[in-house]
Formats: C-alpha cells, structure tokens, sequence
C-alpha cells in the first residue's frame, strides 16, 4: 500500500532542487552574457517552444498541506456506527492507520494531523460546494480534494435530481471560487462511485435493506428487490445521470490546468462486500474508504494526469 514519504526527506530534496535550480539559472545566465558580449547570435527560442513552456501544467506530487470537501463519502458516513459520521476514516484526511488516508500518504501521519482538514458535510449536493471551498481556502491548502455529486442523484424521485445544466454550472462556480481565493492551489477531483452497483451488491442483505428504508438514496435504493420494468428504468435513469455529472466533473476540471480528475476510476472500482458499509451496505466501510485513499493517492502523486 503506498504510503507518503518522509517530511525531513521531501524538504531536503526541494532544498537540493532549489539550490540546484539557483545554480543552473547563474551558469546559464552567466553563458548567455559571455555570448552577448562576443557579438554571438545563437538563435532565441521558437515562438513556439515559448508558449509550450508558459503553458505547461503546473502540479506538484508531494503537496503539504490537504483540504477536503464533499459530502457523506468523505465524512466516512456510515463506516464506523450507523447513521453516524466518521471522519477518523475518511480516505481523504483520515487519521486512522487501518486507512492511511491521502492527507497521511503524503504528509504523514503527524503532519497530517496539523495540515489537513475535512470541510464535507454529510448530505451535500453539488450546490453547497461553494460555501465548502471559501471554508476551506481559509487554511490555504495547497491541495484540495473533491468528491461531490451523488447527492445529487440521490433524491426522493429521478424527477428530483439536479439536472446536468445546473451540476456544471455549481461545479464551475465552486471551482471559480477556488481559483479567485487559492489560485495556484491544486485540486484533485473524484469521480462518483457507480451507485446502481452498490445498490446491486447491497440488496442482498436483509440489514442494509431496512437501513435503506430510511431513506438512503431512494432514487436508487427505493423498493430494492424489485426488478419489474418501472423499476429497472428508475435505476438505469440515476446510472446515467450519474456518467453525465462525471463527465461534467471531468470536462470541468480539464479546464484548469492545476486540476486534476481519477479518471473515472472510482466510478469504475467494484466495490464488493469488504468495501461496503456493514451498517448500510453503501457507503464505504473502513476498507472501502482505504480503497479510495489509494486511488487518489495514485492519482495525484503520478507524474503525468
């Protein structure tokens, strides 16, 4: 399981790039006088090669400080006691050693402690992100993690959700928000777990079912054992809501060049049994969320998007 590396050790290679890069500047600059002063007429640099070099993404895989924003998920809902956050396990700023949350991969777990925080609340949609992100900015993290948006398909009725317009532009203005107060903060944006198969791998466990009744994602959840026509529409309309808003989360996201997205990849993670709230059976259990903490660790540690 990928961990963060050592805070000492990460601070003495920037300190080592750093002095390295002062280096490089003084030689160079130094080489470019000596050629001006000889009269020399080196070529300047294409237009082109200028432009890539100012456009170039800027991301940086070893971030010091985590913010998290979202809703059940990343509040660990669910993974400890029933109907009863547990941020203790959340894959995002968790402190718990049975997790090793991404705020503990990168940091590690002393440093995470002190520089990461969880702005999630339990029940948000989309349209409450904004108020999460201007929360969070206050403590200028330096990267922010995103999982948002099943609420938004979870509602009383498919006729309830939020259509796909109103997603994007919630999701724009959240992420025009970050970016007016943390502009070179980076962001890492989750995909949207894929909610017909937790109702599928749930619906066998008579416990879930009852807990379901009060209320958990009825759009989904509502009537789980019944597979008549009515029913199965009902779910394939929340499945592919679900596929749009994530298209938007990534269509988005690609817009900023300090953002990045999972790929789909929790979306398409199946979620079995283990991984699966044993209260609820959909929310993630305490594997499930560690499960989630590694793919957003690979996500934002890997060299390229």
């Amino acid at each position: 399981m990928g961990r963060g590396t050592d805070r000492g050790t990460r601070h003495g290679r920037r300190r080592a790039r750093a002095a390295l890069a002062v280096l490089t500047t003084a030689v160079l600059g130094a080489g470019v006088a000596g050629c001006d002063a000889a009269g020399g007429d080196s070529p300047a640099p294409s237009d082109s090669a200028s432009k890539r070099a100012r456009t170039a993404p800027v991301w940086d895989t070893s971030p010091e400080s985590v913010a998290a924003v979202g809703d059940s998920v990343t509040r660990g809902f669910d993974a400890c006691a029933v109907l009863s956050d547990c941020p203790e396990v959340s894959w995002a700023t968790g402190g718990s050693t049975e997790v090793d949350s991404l705020a503990v991969r990168l940091l590690g777990r002393a440093d995470a402690a002190e520089h990461s925080w969880n702005y999630a609340v339990t029940g948000a949609r989309m349209a409450d992100l904004t108020a999460q992100v201007k929360r969070a900015a206050k403590r200028e993290p330096e990267l922010v993690a995103v999982m948002a948006g099943a609420n938004d398909a979870c509602r009383s009725t498919t006729s309830a959700m939020t259509p796909v317009a109103d997603f994007r532009a919630q999701f724009e203005e959240a992420m025009a928000t970050l970016r007016a107060k943390l502009p070179k903060a980076q962001v890492y944006v989750s995909s949207i777990p894929d909610l017909k198969r937790l109702w599928s791998q749930g619906r066998t466990n008579p416990l879930g079912k009852q807990v379901w009744k009060l209320g958990i994602c009825p759009s989904m959840l509502g009537d789980a054992d019944s597979l008549d026509s009515a029913a199965t529409l009902r779910r394939n309309t929340v499945r592919d809501r679900v596929a749009d808003y994530n298209e938007v989360l990534r269509e988005v996201c690609a817009k900023d060049r300090r953002c990045r997205t999972d790929d789909g990849a929790v979306h398409a993670f199946r979620f079995g049994t283990d991984q699966l709230s044993h209260w609820d059976w959909f929310h993630p259990s305490v594997d499930g969320q560690a499960r989630l903490a590694e793919i957003a660790y690979r996500a934002v540690t890997a060299k390229s998007p």
